[in-house]
């Protein structure tokens, strides 16, 4: 089971960028928790951060018929990425969104996700366990879709 992991805009920046609000966890200790975690469920994680939303949607199309889900941070893309959302309604498997804050309690345009609507689901506000949560829903509902 193959399940890409994309991360947008300064996620790069984790651990340094407002840890009032996204922690101290850097993008590379999630990405070590994803693939632990991957091994125990039985996937393969397939990690990928870009700046720019083209490099996120050329990803996503590079794996069209290998992968069979995955989990999407747009992060600064969140309100704004037409392409992005576009792309997700194009791929065979099914996508997550993750937050690591929860978008509604901040300011008030972050509670808008261009992307949701194109998304199975949206998991948020815990933290960097935002992003295990969401691993292990996914690989639950792909097992249960393959039996």
């Amino acid at each position: 089971m193959k399940i890409l992991v994309l991360n947008g805009p300064n996620l790069n920046l984790l651990g340094r960028r407002e840890p009032h609000i996204y922690g101290s966890t850097t993008l590379a200790e999630i990405l070590k928790k994803l693939e632990q975690l991957g091994k125990e469920l039985g996937a393969e994680i397939v990690p990928f951060q870009s700046n720019h939303e083209g490099a996120l949607v050329d990803f996503l199309h590079k794996h069209i018929d290998e992968a069979d889900g995955a989990l999407l941070n747009p992060a600064g893309l969140t309100q704004y990425g037409v392409s992005l959302h576009d792309a997700i309604k194009t791929m065979p498997f099914p996508v997550i969104e993750v937050h690591i804050s929860n978008r509604h309690a901040r300011e008030h345009w972050r509670g808008h996700s261009i992307i949701s609507p194109a998304v199975m689901a949206t998991v948020e506000g815990l933290g960097w366990r935002s992003y295990t949560a969401a691993l292990r829903a996914l690989v639950e509902i792909l097992k249960e879709k393959k039996s």
